[in-house]
């Protein structure tokens, strides 16, 4: 994994502006004080066998653990991964979430989270393989609210 691409993304995420949904063609989705990119997706998995998804996501998710792994390393240990099942249920009870926290807990099943040092902001990793109908992405979120 040649992953200076990816960590320099990552390190862009803890400085941009998060004013503006603008982005680049790794935009998944942005609003007032978020990013979401994406750093890697699958291609073809929308109309493929059920078996090569769940490979496809295996694979994807190592991708997501080595990267996570660089990223400790680079910015220190990371808070212990976040399980989105407990924001789903609170949503469900009617609490609102902040974006995008909320949309990140209907996505991924957990994040790898961080606040680096000297950032006021947390950014994220996580898998979005939830959606049969879509490709399986490694998301990077970068957010100014913090996690609920």
């Amino acid at each position: 994994m040649d992953s200076a691409k990816y960590v320099a993304k990552l390190d862009s995420l803890c400085t941009e502006d998060l004013s503006e949904a603008r982005g680049g063609s790794d935009l998944f989705m942005a609003g007032p004080g978020y990013r979401v990119v994406s750093l890697a997706v699958s291609h073809g998995l929308r109309t493929s066998d059920a078996s090569l998804r769940v490979e496809t996501a295996e694979d994807v998710q190592a991708f997501k653990d080595r990267l996570a792994q660089e990223m400790h390393h680079r910015w220190g240990e990371q808070r212990p991964t976040w399980g989105m099942v407990t924001l789903r249920v609170r949503a469900e009870r009617g609490e609102e979430i902040p974006e995008p926290w909320a949309t990140m807990s209907i996505l991924v099943e957990e994040l790898d989270l961080w606040q680096p040092v000297g950032t006021e902001r947390w950014i994220a990793l996580g898998v979005a393989d939830k959606d049969d109908a879509d490709e399986v992405h490694v998301l990077a979120v970068a957010s100014d609210t913090d996690p609920p």
